[in-house]
């Protein structure tokens, strides 16, 4: 059993936890996740590293509550254990000879980017970090984006806070200006990665994306996170839990994963609604 530590709501459909895992806090790095389970008969379920504290052997995760078993994580308070928490998996983000990198940041998304910033932060790189969401009620990890950050832009699609629009408005402002990065690392939605990716390909930046999100049971077996890598001419078909999370964006068939991403929504809000009955029920009785 794995001992909650700490529970923060960060918005109202997203909650962060410590949990006591000293041999994954030990060996983690920025871009892996853990496979965790809330009880013994519940699914496996992925989600990536937001941070650790090795010290403490504390493990942070980030997750937003849109199933079963996210809902059933979040009814958990600090002091309570879950059942498995397994890690790290997944290749570690590249950093190597990085010395300039934008890191690009969309909603729950941003709990994945964040790490990764503190880690090029810490080994002497130029952050610029750029984040977006819906709407003012959903910006999370704002001052830990400003403490590794050299610069910080932060959007909302409604223009209820900071700068109104979406992520690639200010990252295609930058590389219009002549501003070169090494590299840009994109974590968020598929269909923002998308479009960052199409943003920086005139200017030829290597873009980074993570895949995380079509991840399903994080080991490779349900094939829901097959991907289609279009890589020298060839097609290429790759899992992003077990050969990512990350790859190139520049090879990565977006329709495709998206196409792919939308089997499992009606379940998910299916089970999501049962479980949130069965508590209901528990409850009033």
């Amino acid at each position: 059993m794995y001992r909650i530590l700490t529970k923060k709501c960060l918005n109202p459909t997203v909650t962060q936890m410590e949990i006591e895992a000293p041999l994954v806090a030990r060996k983690a790095k920025p871009g892996q996740f853990i496979i965790l389970r809330v009880d013994a008969d519940g699914e496996r379920i992925p989600l990536t590293i937001a941070g650790t504290d090795p010290a403490r052997g504390a493990v942070k995760i980030i997750f937003q509550i849109v199933g079963a078993t996210t809902e059933k994580l979040n009814r958990k308070e600090a002091g309570e254990a879950i059942e498995d928490f397994a890690g790290p998996l997944g290749v570690a983000t590249e950093t190597e000879g990085i010395r300039k990198v934008c890191i690009v940041g969309g909603g729950v998304g941003c709990a994945i980017a964040m790490p990764i910033a503190e880690e090029f932060r810490r080994l002497g790189a130029e952050v610029t970090s750029i984040i977006g969401f819906r709407n003012k009620d959903l910006v999370i990890l704002e001052e830990e984006f400003k403490a590794c950050s050299d610069r910080l832009i932060v959007m909302t699609d409604d223009g209820s806070y900071a700068r109104h629009g979406n992520v690639t408005v200010p990252l295609g402002e930058l590389l219009e200006a002549g501003e070169e990065f090494d590299r840009i690392i994109t974590i968020g939605p598929l269909i923002m990665m998308k479009f960052v990716t199409l943003t920086a390909k005139p200017f030829g930046t290597p873009v980074t994306v993570s895949m995380n999100p079509i991840m399903i049971d994080g080991t490779g077996m349900c094939g829901g996170c097959r991907l289609t890598l279009n890589r020298d001419g060839q097609k290429v078909t790759k899992f992003a839990c077990v050969d990512g999370p990350d790859f190139d964006g520049y090879e990565v068939d977006f329709d495709e994963a998206m196409s792919r991403s939308r089997i499992y929504a009606d379940f998910e809000r299916a089970a999501h609604s049962e479980t949130c009955n069965l508590f209901a029920a528990e409850k009033e009785g």
